[in-house]
């Protein structure tokens, strides 16, 4: 991967007001400055799209859904598709992240088939695995998200070099607690390994790592080989973290 990429994860955080005061931090940090060795986006409440779109047009920061429906279309009430968040001037889609499977009972099939649906309305999914404090304790990490990547791999086909994908180990998300470098670089490993087991292409899919990243920890985790930058929760609602954090990649 020529660049790193760091996204914005806002979660159900924000206000017009909210909003408005943190774009306007983001707009002064200038993060173009950082453009040619990487990217930057903000996925934010379905809401909000279109206006934080219009407010970043021009800048070196791209936007994204924090979810999308695995459908296209029909009688689905309270669903986003993923031609509405296109249309809004959206670039990604975030699927599978630990809240969804977790709060929404979001099977592997069930983000892979959103993963899906979002490359067929020109989204690129950023697609998230990871396992629990009790799955990684009992040594079946590469167990859990080997099978989580597996269900999107076997999907998607040769799309699967399309996607990119976030390591963001549950226990690590939210709590303060960070895997080590060693750690999430070993994840990074494995995953990259899949990738090119399931598709010699899908070897240069970018890989996030997500879970408890800020700016003193950010330089060192994206130092490692296969950590081609972060999915950032927390810190990227605060605009001189985040600015920080871009940076370091």
């Amino acid at each position: 991967m020529s660049k790193k990429l760091v996204v914005g994860n806002w979660k159900m955080h924000g206000s017009r007001a909210a909003n408005a005061e943190l774009l306007k931090g983001l707009l002064e940090a200038d993060l173009s400055a950082s453009a040619p060795r990487s990217n930057v986006a903000v996925c934010v409440p379905f809401p909000y799209l279109g206006e934080v779109v219009a407010t970043l047009q021009g800048s070196a920061i791209t936007v994204g859904s924090q979810d999308v429906s695995a459908q296209a279309q029909g009688a689905y009430t309270g669903e986003v598709s993923g031609a509405m968040v296109r249309e809004f001037g959206a670039r990604y889609a975030i699927v599978g992240h630990s809240e969804r499977r977790s709060y929404h009972s979001e099977s592997d099939q069930l983000v892979a088939d959103k993963a899906k649906a979002a490359l067929a309305q020109g989204l690129v999914p950023i697609v998230c695995v990871g396992e629990t404090l009790a799955e990684r304790e009992a040594d079946q990490t590469e167990a859990v998200v080997g099978r989580q990547l597996k269900a999107v791999a076997d999907t998607l086909g040769a799309d699967l070099s399309k996607v990119v994908v976030a390591y963001e180990p549950v226990w690590a998300i939210g709590t303060g607690k960070t895997a080590s470098p060693a750690q999430a670089q070993a994840v990074h490993a494995f995953l990259r390994a899949q990738l090119k087991a399931a598709q010699a292409q899908a070897v240069n899919v970018p890989l996030l790592y997500g879970g408890s990243v800020k700016p003193d920890n950010a330089a060192e985790l994206f130092s490692q080989t296969d950590i081609d930058g972060g999915l950032i929760g927390g810190a990227s609602l605060k605009a001189s973290d985040f600015a920080a954090i871009a940076r370091a990649a």
